[in-house]
């Protein structure tokens, strides 16, 4: 935690998050410095409906970047996602949400986010399928840890991770294992939920 801080503090040093509007918070928002809710970032869900990123503070959440064409990973970060979810008991997995962020700003509408959820079969009530735009999706990367980067077929090579974040916004865990459950990461999941519970 510690050292997010100080990176997510490097970053607006180096100007990463600079953008001609207002690119972090108000700081009567009383937001933790090393919250990633911090960056100013518009998203448009499946449903089409727009929020602010800062809007999903509150509730303990997953956070990933994919694409909805992707053939190999993006689905094995959904099947892992869901893996962690089935480690946790009803009452616990009712209070964590899902957020993934498009790296494809041209194909990704929400109406190509709306049919990966009807096929995959995603709870939208929990999970958040979103897009922005190219600048807004360098920066949420940056400030993730997310590597990518666009191939000349469109599609993308990128960081396959899923990043645990506490209801302020702050990253707890992260976790690149895919396609299995990686208990750390499970534990950390549990441990966030019942520090919120405490509140």
């Amino acid at each position: 935690m510690i050292r997010h801080a100080a990176w997510f503090g490097l970053l607006l040093c180096l100007g990463i998050l600079a953008n001609p509007a207002p690119a972090l918070a108000a700081p009567s928002s009383g937001l933790p410095g090393d919250s990633v809710y911090q960056l100013d970032l518009p998203l448009l869900d499946q449903d089409g409906k727009a929020m602010a990123f800062a809007s999903l503070r509150g509730r303990p959440r997953l956070i990933t970047m994919f694409y909805s064409s992707c053939p190999y990973m993006c689905p094995l970060i959904i099947d892992t996602a869901r893996m962690t979810e089935r480690e946790l008991d009803e009452a616990q997995r009712v209070k964590l949400a899902v957020l993934m962020v498009s790296f494809d700003t041209e194909r990704d509408d929400p109406a190509a986010l709306k049919a990966l959820a009807e096929k995959r079969k995603i709870d939208t009530g929990r999970w958040t399928l979103a897009r922005t735009d190219a600048g807004n999706v360098r920066k949420l990367a940056a400030i993730l840890g997310i590597q990518y980067r666009q191939l000349d077929d469109g599609d993308f090579n990128h960081t396959s991770v899923l990043i645990l974040l506490d209801a302020e916004g702050r990253v707890a865990a992260r976790s690149e294992v895919m396609g299995k459950t990686d208990p750390a990461f499970v534990d950390a999941v549990r441990r966030v939920l019942a520090d919120g519970a405490t509140h």
